[in-house]
């Protein structure tokens, strides 16, 4: 395989991508009769675009989506209780510019989940720091932290990320050192960093996850105050799923 010779300069400057476009560039410039400087510009634009795609990639990776879903893909049809145009400007992430929390109930297989992850891809599109993780499996990693000396950084990094998305919350019992992280999350994020949190229980369950009264009073006190509530109904996606498998 023939090495392009300009490769060894692209890879000094870091620049190497840009072999990607090279010769369809230049043709088009030959084509179009365009100047150096707008050859040039073409040639860094598709530098600049690749770059913000890995970029996009690396931050979707890290963020901890555990399933790939899209605003586009959501089935409104199936979730009638929502309003497409409060989502719609949900997904331009204003909330998360005003400190804002997202709390979304309803049902197990409603697209909560889907919703919740897709919002966190939008974040990320326009700039955002998201970190995306079930509830429980945070605090265990939180309680792992404690052990191993890495607590500080760790709260740290949470406390910073721009949106920090809790999935099912209150699916599982809640230790007491869980409920005081929790509690130190939300806290340390009021009016300072976005929570978009989804849970299977209806609000009016969610002290009892704390175990803890004062401590629930306080952390929910915070969490729902320049909070936006929604209740999403219907059937669970999955369920509605198996009669097409089982004729299939």
């Amino acid at each position: 395989m023939m090495i392009h010779p300009l490769l060894p300069k692209l890879k000094e400057l870091k620049l190497s991508g840009m072999l990607q476009t090279l010769e369809s560039r230049a043709l088009a410039a030959r084509n179009d009769q365009l100047t150096p400087v707008e050859f040039l510009a073409l040639l860094l634009e598709d530098e600049i675009e690749r770059r913000r795609q890995g970029r996009l990639v690396r931050q979707e990776k890290g963020a901890g989506f555990e399933q790939h879903k899209l605003l586009a893909e959501f089935d409104f049809g199936a979730a009638p209780s929502i309003d497409r145009r409060f989502v719609a400007e949900m997904a331009t992430c204003q909330f998360i510019a005003r400190h804002e929390n997202w709390l979304i109930y309803g049902p197990t297989g409603v697209g909560k989940s889907h919703l919740a992850t897709a919002i966190g891809r939008e974040a990320i599109a326009q700039g955002c720091t998201v970190l995306a993780a079930p509830t429980h499996r945070l605090a265990a990693d939180l309680c792992a932290a404690r052990a191993d000396g890495t607590y500080p950084r760790r709260m740290h990094r949470l406390l910073n990320i721009d949106l920090l998305i809790l999935d099912d919350f209150g699916l599982r019992p809640m230790a007491a050192t869980a409920a005081e992280d929790l509690y130190e999350l939300v806290h340390g994020r009021y009016e300072r960093r976005s929570i978009l949190l989804t849970s299977n229980r209806a609000p009016t369950e969610w002290p009892e996850v704390f175990g803890n009264e004062l401590l629930a009073s306080a952390a929910l006190d915070r969490l729902t105050h320049h909070a936006h509530m929604t209740c999403i109904t219907g059937q669970s996606y999955r369920q509605r799923q198996r009669p097409k498998e089982a004729i299939s």
